[in-house]
This record gives C-alpha cells, structure tokens and sequence, in this order.
C-alpha cells in the first residue's frame, strides 16, 4: 500500500528580492514497510524533503499525499494532528528535555494526546524496556549516554504508535557499538511494518534499508532497492 506521494515537489525561500529553489519538481512514491534512506551532500535538499515529508514544512508547489490525504493543503492545526498520531520523529541531536526525566519524555507525546496518567505511564515503561533503557526511566537525559539517547528518543517517537518514522541522521553522533544498536532496532520495526525514512551521510548503514535515493542540487538523481543492488 503507498503511504506517501510527492508531485513535482517545489520549495523555494525567499529574502528580500533574491529567490533560493532548494527542491526542484521531486517525484517520490513510499509504500507501506519501506525502509528508504535518502542520501545526498549538504546542500542536495534532502533535509527540506524530509521537512516537508514530516508535514513540519509545506511545499512550495506540487501535491503530497499522505496515507490517502493531500496535506499540501491542510490547516496548521491538522498538521499538528498529523505529526502527533501519524508521524514519529527521531533526530541526530536526541531533542531531549533535560530538565524532566527519561520517562517523562516518553510520556510527553501521550501527555499532549490526553492519554490518561496511569495508561501513558506503563506505556512509556513498557516502551523503554522494549528498547533497552528501562533502568534509566528516573535519570536526567543529560546523565545518560549518547546511545541511550537515542534510544530513548526512539521510544519517544514510538509513543503514539505511529505508522511512520522519521529519522534524522539517527546515527550521526553515536559511536560503531551504538549505531549498530540503534540500527538494529530500527530494522526491527521496519520488520514489524513500520514505514521508516532516514536522512543519513553513512553508506554503512545503508544495507538495514530496502531503498536508497540519491539526491544533489534539489533533485533526486537515483533510486534503488538493496534487492537489485545485492
């Protein structure tokens, strides 16, 4: 089943009179259980791609369809909605807070749904044990390692139970025994029927993917699937 399709994606910035294009009339088709790394130098546009496949940013033209809705239209308040309960996000830089615990993190998605306390506590329990980090639930994220970080980042953006994950260079300030670990999770859930899309720089990492797209200049230069390239 396709969950997302992109149309002659453009995304162009403006300041003052001096137009940027950074996407360049994208056609990208996802379906359901992909697992697609997209790849590209900095600068390519792949960031702005995933912005806009996160529903965080819109396009500037073109049509994206997600999960059978056009929501290159949608009001600010369903994109909201979209990137609560649809969506689950995971970031090179954690995206921790601090000053609450490990466990409340977790539970933040739950909290801003109106889950009730009890539910999204053994929730966020139950998620963090299935990654590995139930013995931090009390700690800081600050007094945890990187690793662990991301894994609990990862119970995070699991949270709502979304059909599709999002993740940002998720390896990108991890040492080799933590990226193996998160990318072994990772593959996990994509074998579980999660839809996962991941920015990354690594070509090692690569071959937990079924896809890789290559991107330069706002465009997307190749596509390929791990089956053809094996």
């Amino acid at each position: 089943m396709r969950v997302i399709s992109l149309s002659d994606i453009r995304k162009t910035y403006i300041t003052g009179d001096v137009e940027l294009p950074v996407l360049k009339g994208i056609n990208l088709s996802i379906d359901s259980g992909d697992f697609l790394a997209l790849m590209g130098p900095s600068g390519s546009g792949k960031s702005t791609l995933m912005n806009i496949i996160g529903c965080l940013d819109r396009p500037t033209a073109g049509t994206y369809i997600l999960l059978d809705r056009d929501v290159s239209r949608a009001s600010e308040e369903e994109l909201a909605m979209i990137r609560r309960d649809r969506i689950g996000f995971i970031f090179q830089a954690f995206n921790l807070i601090g000053r609450i615990s490990v466990l409340k993190n977790v539970e933040l998605p739950m909290m801003l749904k109106g889950m009730p306390r009890d539910e999204r506590r053994d929730r966020a329990l139950e998620l963090l044990k299935s990654v590995g980090v139930a013995h931090r639930a009390d700690f800081s994220p600050l007094n945890i390692s990187g690793g662990e970080r991301q894994r609990v980042a990862i119970a995070r953006a699991l949270a709502n139970n979304p059909e599709i994950i999002i993740a940002d260079e998720p390896t990108g300030n991890l040492d080799l025994k933590s990226t193996e670990e998160v990318m072994d999770i990772l593959s996990g859930l994509n074998r579980e029927g999660r839809t996962i899309i991941m920015v990354t720089h690594n070509p090692e990492i690569t071959k937990y993917c079924n896809r890789v797209i290559g991107m330069r200049d706002g465009r997307i230069l190749d596509q390929s699937s791990m089956e053809e390239s094996s």
